[in-house]
């Protein structure tokens, strides 16, 4: 123990000292150097350029000698095993293991894949709401987004606000004779859902076209509810989009869930076999640790070029920020956990915040997505522009005072095209990103107290003042 107490500090003062180097470079400079090459990684069809970050090969090298005497491997091998590595609550982990081609043969997926075959036959629905809040809600979405391209099925509307106006705003565009509602609630006592679902069922009055996905069956049963999908308890709502949380987006008759899964699944099996995968999901994680904890870029900006991906940032928000937001280990080199994640679609944002990115005095760095779809359009370019100004910034404008600084981080995510199999992929990267990340910080990833106790104390407030 105290050999590794030793080798830990070792290599913490060589770190600091790598970061006074990294601090006196310009990312302008340091983008072109010769070994700068090796962050810029390609897999299936997307290609992630890390050379916009203020860390070098060296630096890697000695967080990978952290990583080893955190034992990685081992926890890696663990996710993959199926073990209880969600020890604050003493249960398996198995996201990974939905999207595996074991699970697509078993009964239970067989059976639900029939019986989404069956509600998208029936002519009868012609729209579908979703009623969910935090996972039961962004993930699914934010794939119905993602391919909206392919879009061949009943409308899709998503409710995940507490607020009647949100509802109602959706209802206006549906006829009560020809919605269903799939009602989406891992403990069915979400209480803004439950709240949403009274209203839904007042204005339906047909408790047959009500589906409830749960895993406490007993729960939605008492609300009349006669079709219950149950899923895995084990299933933590950010990580519940390869599961039967995903219902609503399979009625695109157009979907292709398979691809969708052996998009996650190739992620996870690039992860166990391709070194090089594993090194480049291994830099975006300690790439966040590094910025947030040694230069103090507490707040990341995930910011979308395709307007397919306009929700993304919502929806990694609350993997990394519920994943990540936790308090240190006592025994952690690291004392800062998540950062904070914003964002949203890039071209907007250009007109709302970039100028604080561009000139403002705050700590940021940044995630770009783009799509290569189109090479020519607007967007695309944006993409490539920003970024380059971001980190090389701008010193060649007429004024003074339109100088841009630059020198801000960034990962600039290029994909080939946005199909089910690469928005997979992606998802699953960023899984695998944010699982690493967590164990480096050592922290749990996969449990929530935070959330559960806002809804603990607004219960006992209600409680008190008679609502």
């Amino acid at each position: 123990m105290e050999d590794l107490h030793n080798l830990n500090n070792a290599i913490e003062g060589e770190l600091q000292q790598a970061a006074k180097y990294i601090r006196s470079q310009h990312l302008r400079d340091l983008v072109h150097a010769p070994d700068r090459a090796a962050l810029c990684l390609q897999f299936e069809d997307l290609t992630v350029d890390c050379t916009r970050q203020p860390i070098t090969l060296k630096i890697l090298e000695k967080l990978v000698m952290l990583a080893k005497a955190k034992s990685l491997p081992d926890l890696m091998d663990d996710l993959f095993a199926g073990k209880a590595i969600n020890l604050s609550e003493g249960k398996p982990v198995t996201h990974c293991a939905l999207r595996s081609p074991e699970y697509q043969s078993r009964e239970d997926y067989k059976k639900r894949s029939s019986f989404v075959d069956s509600l998208r036959a029936n002519e009868s629905i012609t729209t579908v709401v979703n009623l969910g809040i935090g996972g039961s809600d962004l993930g699914p979405a934010m794939v119905t987004q993602g391919l909206a391209g392919f879009h061949d099925g009943p409308a899709l509307h998503f409710v995940g606000n507490v607020d009647p106006a949100a509802l109602y705003d959706a209802l206006a565009q549906c006829d009560p004779y020809k919605t269903l509602f799939i009602v989406t609630s891992k403990s069915f006592t979400t209480d803004d859902t439950l709240e949403t679902l009274k209203d839904a069922i007042k204005w339906s009055g047909d408790m047959n076209k009500f589906i409830a996905i749960t895993a406490n069956e007993s729960e939605a049963s008492k609300y009349n509810i006669k079709h219950i999908i149950k899923f895995d308890k084990e299933i933590g709502g950010r990580y519940s989009i390869w599961s039967d949380i995903s219902v609503p987006v399979f009625l695109d008759s157009t979907f292709e869930p398979d691809n969708f899964w052996k998009g996650g699944h190739q992620a996870d099996l690039d992860l166990k076999n391709n070194k090089k995968y594993f090194e480049f999901v291994k830099t975006l994680s300690y790439s966040d640790i590094w910025l947030n904890n040694s230069e103090n870029k507490t707040s990341r900006a995930v910011l979308s070029y395709s307007w397919k991906l306009r929700s993304f940032a919502d929806y990694v928000q609350q993997l990394e920020m519920e994943s990540l937001g936790k308090q240190p280990h006592d025994d952690s080199n690291f004392k800062k956990t998540g950062q904070i994640i914003f964002g949203g679609y890039g071209p907007t944002a250009q007109h709302s915040y970039f100028q604080l990115l561009h000139q403002g005095t705050q700590n940021i760095c940044a995630d770009i997505i783009a799509s290569k779809e189109d090479l020519k359009s607007l967007a695309y370019a944006q993409a490539i522009t920003q970024a380059k100004i971001l980190s090389d910034g701008a010193d060649d404008l007429l004024k003074a005072q339109e100088k841009i600084n630059g020198n801000i981080p960034l990962n600039l995510f290029l994909l080939n095209k946005i199909d089910a199999y690469t928005l997979g992929y992606l998802i699953a990267t960023w899984e695998h990103r944010t699982y690493i990340t967590a164990a480096m910080l050592q922290i749990n990833p996969y449990d929530q107290y935070g959330v559960s106790a806002g809804k603990i104390y607004t219960k006992k407030y209600l409680q008190d003042n008679g609502a």
